[in-house]
């Protein structure tokens, strides 16, 4: 009775143990096997030597592709060189175009595409940047900022010679800006702004979501948030995508060409109103001449056009490192 009211259960380890033999003899005596040994060799077929094949030649077509591309790249510097440094000299940088390729200078263009890029990046960054922090930290999610994303992403494959006629409808004839610098570089802030927008999205993401809730938590304002710990974390990915968006603008030239950009300019511009050249129509305008000189000159100033975007893709890195060290 004493037991039944304390409620203490009999040991049953005998018990138990005889019953899991008897289930497991059963399993024997009825031929169930574990499931590892129940694979059948007709429906699962590892093909360990195909697979191996596979991945070999996988390889080498990734291989190839990389060396070909490599190779390819490899022949046009060659030729680019070879022929470009026949005229490359500091009289060539800081000379003026000429009817004789002896004289041509790339001057003008030099300072075209500084005056483009400038206004560009004055106008993209802030843009693009506001953009992409409304969508990731103020917008809700809806519909609606999907809608958005997704044009934005869109935006971003148009062709060049798109905005190039967008410019000219918008900026050169309705603002009546003409064929100014100002509107050359509004029509390349449009240009680049999805890409912007976009690599200012990834920045922002890739901050992680405990350094909002810990300033929240501090309480620091939205505002404050953003400004003292989102942005500074974000901005080398900022950076990063912006000035390789200006690369891509420093070496267009269809869109230039539609909103009036001039192939001949024997003078410098002096301010967002004048009239303008950039190095991508003056190499344009130099390969199209007739004469083989005029080609050796347009490698010459191709040369230094690789040198400029080497420049930007480096500075991109060293920004890039620098805040990522600092932060």
């Amino acid at each position: 009775m004493s037991e039944r009211k304390s409620g203490t259960p009999k040991p049953m380890g005998r018990q138990s143990a005889d019953a899991a033999a008897g289930s497991t003899a059963t399993g024997a005596a009825h031929g169930e096997r574990h499931p590892a040994m129940q694979r059948d060799p007709d429906r699962f077929d590892p093909r360990l030597r195909q697979r191996a094949r596979f991945g070999t030649a996988f390889h080498i077509v990734c291989f190839a592709a990389t060396t070909l591309g490599v190779v390819v790249l490899a022949i046009l510097l060659f030729d680019v060189i070879s022929d470009g440094t026949r005229y490359l000299s500091w009289e060539f940088i800081k000379g003026y175009p000429s009817r004789l390729p002896a004289r041509a200078g790339i001057l003008p263009a030099v300072i075209g595409s500084v005056w483009t890029l400038v206004l560009t990046a004055v106008i993209s960054f802030p843009l693009g940047v506001g953009t992409a922090i409304w969508l990731e930290e103020y917008a809700p999610a809806s519909r609606w900022k999907k809608v958005v994303e997704t044009n934005i992403a869109n935006l971003a494959g148009v062709p060049s010679i798109v905005y190039g006629i967008l410019g000219l409808a918008v900026f050169v004839r309705y603002a009546a800006l003409g064929r100014s610098i100002l509107a050359a570089a509004l029509t390349l802030a449009l240009l680049i702004l999805p890409v912007v927008i976009i690599a200012s999205q990834e920045a922002i993401k890739a901050v992680p979501s405990s350094i909002r809730l810990g300033a929240y938590a501090l309480g620091s304002t939205r505002w404050e948030t953003i400004r003292y710990h989102v942005f500074p974390l974000a901005l080398p990915g900022i950076l990063t995508g912006t000035i390789l968006a200006l690369s891509r603008a420093v070496g267009e030239a269809a869109p230039l060409i539609v909103v009036g950009a001039l192939a001949f300019v024997p003078f410098m511009p002096s301010g967002p109103l004048d009239q303008f050249t950039v190095l991508p129509i003056q190499i344009y305008n130099w390969i199209n001449e007739a004469r083989v000189e005029f080609h050796y000159v347009a490698a010459s100033a191709i040369l230094v056009l690789l040198v400029v975007l080497l420049t930007m893709n480096a500075l991109a890195i060293l920004l890039r490192n620098r805040f990522s060290r600092r932060n």
